[in-house]
């Protein structure tokens, strides 16, 4: 297959860079560079199956020849960058998703689109499934991210019903990995970054918050298999092993050997954040023979290794 990836050069999307180029497909990462980067694919410059193209979006796209499949992963996805850039983030949900799904058209292509568990917002029903329809704040500070993924995929939605684009939509739940940046804000690199310096880990309230931490390499594996698949509607993607916010940053420390232990900033939970975060995956079991099966330790030790050679090498 000849692929296109929005957001190429970002966490997610450098990752499945290298999945389809090991499956003997030929990409095309895409990415205007504003919060994705060029060393998460500098490796595959010279591969004769891989380009980039430094484009946005949110204008007309266009590549030449044939293409099989399109990914739409642009967007900022942590809430430093989205609260940073909030007009483009909102952009590239609209805008973008309207460019990518008429190139799909254009070019009669799969397209999947990349959706998170933020659609559920501070969600009422634990553990969220795709039914639910969540409990999102359109006004909140979260809004520009939260409101951009549901448009896109009624958007999407919209392109298979009306035009007969072939459409998938996975919705991602926390994921972590190599090539975070360690300054995007997010829990995993924030508390890795610390505990790194010696630093005691900052908890935002109380620490009684749930997440559930998918590592990368089974968020692509379950991503690949769902491009492969039949499944028109959307499906999560992630860890059902949920951790408080408190036992993740105790679980960080003695895996890097950080004595300096927990520091409570109780006033300081960002507005919107959501307390209860697991998926209920019974639909990718059932329908992509797909879980998990990086345990968090694993999982963790390979990204703190990661971070561990970033801060040596970025000083």
């Amino acid at each position: 297959m000849r692929i296109l990836i929005t957001g190429g050069a970002g966490f997610l999307g450098s990752h499945l860079c290298d999945r389809f180029i090991k499956e003997g497909h030929s990409v095309i990462a895409m990415d205007n560079l504003i919060t994705g980067k060029t060393r998460n694919i500098e490796h595959l410059a010279g591969n004769d199956r891989f380009l980039f193209i430094k484009h946005d979006v949110t204008n007309y796209i266009f590549v030449e020849g044939k293409l099989d499949a399109v990914l739409h992963f642009a967007s900022p996805a942590s809430p430093i960058d989205y609260l940073t850039y909030p007009i483009q983030t909102l952009k590239v949900g609209a805008l973008g998703t309207h460019k990518a799904l008429g190139l799909a058209k254009e070019k009669n292509a799969r397209f999947l689109l990349a959706s998170t568990s933020e659609i559920y917002g501070d969600p009422l029903v634990h553990p969220q499934e795709e039914s639910y329809w969540g409990n999102v704040n359109p006004i909140g500070p979260r809004g520009v991210y939260d409101e951009a993924k549901r448009f896109a995929e009624a958007m999407t939605m919209a392109y298979q019903r009306y035009h007969e684009v072939d459409t998938r939509i996975v919705r991602i739940f926390n994921t972590y990995g190599p090539r975070m940046r360690l300054d995007d804000g997010r829990v995993v690199p924030n508390f890795i970054g610390q505990a790194l310096r010696g630093e005691a880990l900052t908890v935002y309230g109380d620490g009684t918050q749930t997440r559930s931490f998918c590592y990368v390499d089974d968020l692509v594996e379950g991503i690949y298999r769902l491009l492969l698949s039949d499944e028109k509607n959307p499906v999560n993607i992630g860890n059902p092993h949920e951790l408080n916010i408190i036992q993740f940053a105790e679980t960080i420390n003695r895996l890097t050997g950080n004595p300096a232990g927990l520091v409570f900033q109780k006033n300081k939970r960002i507005e919107g954040d959501p307390q209860t975060r697991r998926p209920d995956i019974s639909k990718a079991r059932r329908i992509l023979g797909w879980e998990p099966v990086v345990s968090i330790q694993d999982g963790l030790r390979l990204t703190i290794e990661y971070f561990r050679h970033q801060l040596a090498v970025d000083g």
